[in-house]
């Protein structure tokens, strides 16, 4: 590996709380995988989560397997191949390239029949070590069955930065089955939702509305296409939902919060026979009546998992003008400082922050 040096930087978590900035051993790219010097990765709500220590990363058979590098909303340039790895993934030296945050096994029922983002196996860049290492380091490796795609050199920093969060959002609209006659309600202004507005907007329902506790985030919405924001914080927002729908309740409900209450709060604002649809990360168990479910409204409940035939399309969409990354990506950071980075992405003041190692 001719110019990569033999260490490198890179976060390490061996636990909840427990991230250090060590210099480790630079992978090296065995039979069709590859190394990319890593760009930007940026910190996901997730990350966030599992860094303090969530539930559903540390529970009594933890997911995660550390020690590991964390992250995966990443891409870089490719500076190394493995045997096959060029005409395997059809890439060349210096192409800017991400992969997708799951790594398939390629021999479960689910990756076999293409639905491979839903993978038994299940191993995510940045939560289980040596077979999933994530981007939070100054270089990464791809494996075999990574998803791979390139990056059109037009794109900004910014924008090729989220294009695996947009992803997401992107397949979270898409399950949402919006029709031109809907009235929907976006629950969560984040950096997902945020491009969850914009892939909405694109759908051209009846409605927008978005709902969200920070007013700059709804400012933003705003600026991206909401007909209506709302502030739980400052008006009782199923009460203005309800009046707008002849007391109805908004047709589709798409929870992107990651809190409880943005849970119950669409479940009373939702009409009956509506579409629910759950993307949310939670940090602790959701506790609703059930019967809210099926006896009083037969909703259809739908969840919403990564970013499956998406990317191409985010890309297309980041190129064309139809999205954007400006005023998601509100901080960047070294390597170095990623303890003001996650100080940073906990708070309410920033949407996407980005390491860049």
């Amino acid at each position: 590996m001719k110019n990569v040096p033999e260490k490198m930087k890179a976060l390490v978590c061996h636990g909840p709380k427990d991230y250090r900035l060590e210099m480790i051993d630079t992978p090296k790219p065995g039979a069709r995988e590859l190394l990319i010097k890593v760009t930007a990765c940026g910190i996901c709500a997730g990350d966030v989560k599992c860094e303090s220590g969530a539930q559903m990363f540390w529970g009594d058979d933890p997911w995660v397997k550390t020690p590991v590098v964390p992250g995966h909303e990443f891409f870089g340039v490719v500076v190394a191949f493995g045997e096959g790895a060029e005409e395997h993934f059809d890439v060349q030296m210096g192409d800017r390239i991400l992969a997708e945050q799951i790594v398939p096994c390629n021999k479960c029922r689910f990756c076999k029949s293409g639905k491979y983002w839903m993978c038994e196996v299940h191993n995510i860049y940045g939560f289980q070590h040596e077979v999933a290492e994530g981007g939070m380091s100054e270089y990464m490796l791809f494996k075999e069955t990574s998803i791979v795609h390139k990056l059109p050199d037009a794109l900004s920093v910014a924008d090729a930065a989220v294009i695996e969060p947009m992803a997401c959002s992107i397949h979270t609209v898409n399950r949402a089955d919006v029709q031109f006659n809907d009235v929907v309600v976006l629950a969560g202004a984040g950096p997902l939702g945020l491009g969850m507005v914009q892939a909405l907007k694109l759908k051209t329902p009846k409605k927008l509305i978005v709902i969200d506790t920070i007013d700059e985030r709804l400012d933003l919405a705003k600026r991206y296409g909401a007909d209506l924001v709302l502030n739980p914080l400052k008006e009782d927002v199923v009460a203005k939902v309800k009046a707008l729908t002849d007391g109805y309740g908004c047709d589709v409900y798409i929870e992107a919060t990651g809190v409880a209450p943005g849970v119950t709060q669409g479940l009373d604002m939702i009409r009956k026979l509506g579409r629910f649809v759950e993307f949310s990360v939670f940090g602790s168990e959701t506790t609703v009546d059930w019967s809210i479910i099926g006896d009083r409204k037969e909703l259809d409940i739908r969840g919403a998992h990564l970013g499956p035939y998406c990317y191409e399309v985010v890309i297309d969409l980041l190129e064309r003008g139809l999205i954007t990354s400006e005023g998601i990506v509100t901080h960047e950071f070294a390597l170095d400082d990623w303890q003001a980075a996650f100080e940073v992405a906990h708070g309410a003041e920033s949407v996407k922050v980005l390491l860049k190692p």
